[in-house]
């Protein structure tokens, strides 16, 4: 299993999209960052205030669904670039490799969350240094943020992998994962609020520290006083979803024959 992960951390290694998707994560992260900033003291709590830096050090989701793009494009392009053959005739075993996959993804996953947890945080130190204002979070908040950004998008990259294997279509593999999380989640959230914290990218947001409906989209955004699910319990439900689409895409599409 050790050299499936470095065979497929190796193919990241030497694709140029996962430094591209890196560096997007990066400069949007920067960008709602500082939108939310922007917002402190007048939509939102100001930025003085742990609530109001609480929204800066949080906005990570649109690293997170980078990863989750990531991971599908990983699986996904076996298909697309004709490689599944050489890579299923080195190991026969394809429910390995895309367990291999899966553990790859996550770790750039992990890389990509803290890049925009770390950016965000960034982000909001700048401001706080422009208003001369205090820090009003404990370094123990802050890393938290910053680590459960990672989890949060190491789990979805670990899914997008389950996705792209079961769709084997990068396109329409990365519309799905887009679509689910700027709109079909947003909207679900927004209106039927009770299943709001089992949603896979609000509970990966949650994991960052994010409010529930902060981190969604359209119609679906809003700052909810609802609970959002325990830390455990989110990335164990993002674990749970990941493997049952991982489970799905073995007994189905990855056992099909690839030319």
């Amino acid at each position: 299993m050790t050299r499936l992960v470095r065979t497929e951390l190796l193919k990241l290694k030497t694709m140029r999209v996962t430094y591209g998707l890196a560096f997007a994560a990066a400069v949007v992260t920067l960008l709602f960052a500082a939108l939310e900033a922007t917002r402190a003291g007048r939509q939102v709590a100001p930025i003085s205030t742990a609530r109001g830096l609480e929204t800066v050090t949080t906005a990570t989701g649109v690293g997170m669904i980078l990863a989750a793009i990531l991971g599908v494009l990983l699986s996904s392009g076996e298909y697309r670039h004709t490689s599944a053959s050489l890579t299923y005739l080195a190991t026969p075993r394809r429910g390995r490799v895309l367990t291999g996959k899966a553990t790859a993804a996550a770790l750039a996953g992990l890389v990509y969350g803290m890049i925009a947890g770390l950016v965000a945080t960034g982000t909001a130190f700048v401001f706080i240094a422009a208003h001369h204002d205090h820090i009003t979070l404990g370094t123990g908040t802050l890393v938290a943020h910053v680590a459960g950004a990672g989890l949060g998008a190491a789990l979805l990259a670990a899914v997008g992998v389950a996705v792209g294997s079961l769709i084997r279509a990068q396109v329409p593999g990365i519309v799905g994962v887009l679509v689910w999380c700027l709109v079909i989640e947003s909207i679900l959230g927004g209106t039927v609020t009770a299943i709001r914290p089992y949603l896979p990218y609000t509970a990966a947001t949650t994991l960052a520290g994010t409010r529930l409906g902060a981190g969604a989209f359209g119609p679906g955004y809003s700052v909810s006083d609802q609970h959002a699910l325990p830390f455990a319990l989110a990335a164990a439900a993002l674990a749970v979803l990941g493997g049952l689409l991982a489970l799905i895409a073995a007994r189905t599409t990855v056992r099909h024959d690839v030319t």
